[in-house]
């Protein structure tokens, strides 16, 4: 009997298919999360924006400190923005053509 399975590729790493991104999708049918947080972060209140397409990661957090005039960063593909700013986040990715679901209370 012939075992078929593989043993050693180059492409794979620790187990796993190579990363396959996907076409970014337009702003219109792209549903972007927006959070509030203050877990872990000592009580102070952070916007988390998920689901944005990896070319429009700084662009977008750029737009959004700015409009805000607050701070952030980009982690992990998650965009933080500082401050208690959820509805202006809101209009504001709404403006920009994105949909956007509010996740928690």
């Amino acid at each position: 009997m012939s075992d078929s399975r593989l043993v050693y590729s180059t492409e794979w790493q620790n187990g796993k298919p190579p990363h396959q991104t996907s076409p970014a999708l337009p702003p219109s049918e792209t549903e972007l999360k927006v959070r509030r947080e203050t877990q872990g972060r000592k009580g102070a209140a952070v916007i988390t924006i998920q689901g944005v397409a990896e070319a429009d990661l700084k662009p977008l957090a750029s737009l959004l400190k700015k409009k805000c005039g607050s701070g952030g960063a980009i982690k992990q593909g998650v965009i933080e923005i500082q401050g208690e700013k959820l509805e202006q986040v809101m209009t504001l990715l709404q403006a920009s053509g994105y949909k956007t679901k509010k996740i928690g209370g």
